[in-house]
């Protein structure tokens, strides 16, 4: 019988190297399993198409028969001529610290993350992280290496939460690469104090790219799913609040919808994909969300 990933959702394996590594081969061969075909293609398997020859193009990928037929250069182009990076930044500030059922938010952004992570490195793709908080910058630059997911689960395992997401613009040159399609993924519980997340997030569209918002929620948090009096905790700012719960509930529901309504409708008008992700959310849609954006950008 096949492992279910929900039984290693603990925190002790979750921030261990061989822990959060067997946690993403369990996600990922079991939606793998799921799949009638790989969607995979090395070298040496058949070529989906032909495209003109480009300056700096491997010789060796010329069609002679081609040239000899036509004239012209032109490349054999498969899957595997199609690689991308895929970057994932994620939010480290303290509100993602939230805790529901023994599991915080970047508990299981992280799992969701060596997920992803994992089935990019399958398909060949580059895989890269920024987490970031006012605290504390941890940077892994896409590259293509045998060793690349090991340094990659390294330094995800060592993000904390603490602080705030910085208030400055900063600068994420070193995110795009103009010379190849990217896909960035953006994970985040996306409280924020006025718009330094959105502001953010829609700076890193461009034409080449393909940015996805992964937004991770508590089922408290969206549903209220309190009773009696509550005291609430700003985790970023220390700041407390009691309430009736019974008589804030609905208040409450009204303003989160209206402020995730407006957050997604910006996004949205921005070419920029949004998700929620509740912390009892199956990771196989996050898996299945990345290989139809990859798609977009073949």
């Amino acid at each position: 019988m096949k492992q279910d990933y929900r039984e290693l959702l603990q925190p002790k394996i979750i921030n261990s190297l061989s822990g959060l590594s067997l946690i993403a081969r369990v996600v990922v061969d079991g939606y793998l399993s799921g799949l009638n075909t790989s969607r995979r293609v090395g070298a040496g398997l058949e070529f989906s198409q032909y495209r003109g020859y480009e300056s700096g193009d491997d010789l060796r990928l010329l069609d002679w028969k081609m040239l000899a037929r036509s004239g012209r250069y032109y490349i054999k182009q498969s899957e595997i001529d199609t690689h991308i990076s895929v970057k994932f930044i994620l939010d480290a500030s303290k509100s993602m610290l939230h805790s529901e059922n023994g599991l915080t938010k970047l508990e299981y952004a992280k799992v969701l993350i060596a997920s992803l992570a994992s089935l990019a490195q399958n398909q060949g793709d580059k895989i890269g992280l920024f987490a970031l908080n006012d605290e504390s910058l941890k940077t892994v630059l896409p590259v293509l290496q045998k060793q690349q997911y090991k340094r990659f689960l390294y330094e995800l395992i060592a993000v904390e939460g603490k602080g705030k997401w910085p208030k400055k613009t900063l600068k994420f040159d070193k995110l795009h690469d103009r010379s190849r399609k990217e896909l960035l993924f953006f994970v985040t519980d996306l409280y924020e104090d006025t718009t330094e997340l959105t502001s953010k997030i829609k700076d890193l569209k461009t034409a080449r790219n393909e940015v996805v918002v992964l937004q991770i929620m508590g089922a408290n948090e969206l549903e209220f799913n309190y009773s009696g009096d509550v005291v609430f905790e700003d985790l970023e700012t220390g700041v407390k609040v009691k309430v009736d719960a019974k008589s804030a509930k609905s208040n409450y529901l009204k303003t989160l919808e209206q402020t995730m309504g407006v957050t997604k409708n910006i996004l949205l008008s921005n070419g920029i994909s949004h998700h929620v992700f509740k912390l009892n959310d199956p990771i196989s849609e996050a898996l299945n969300l990345f290989l139809k954006q990859r798609t977009y950008l073949m």
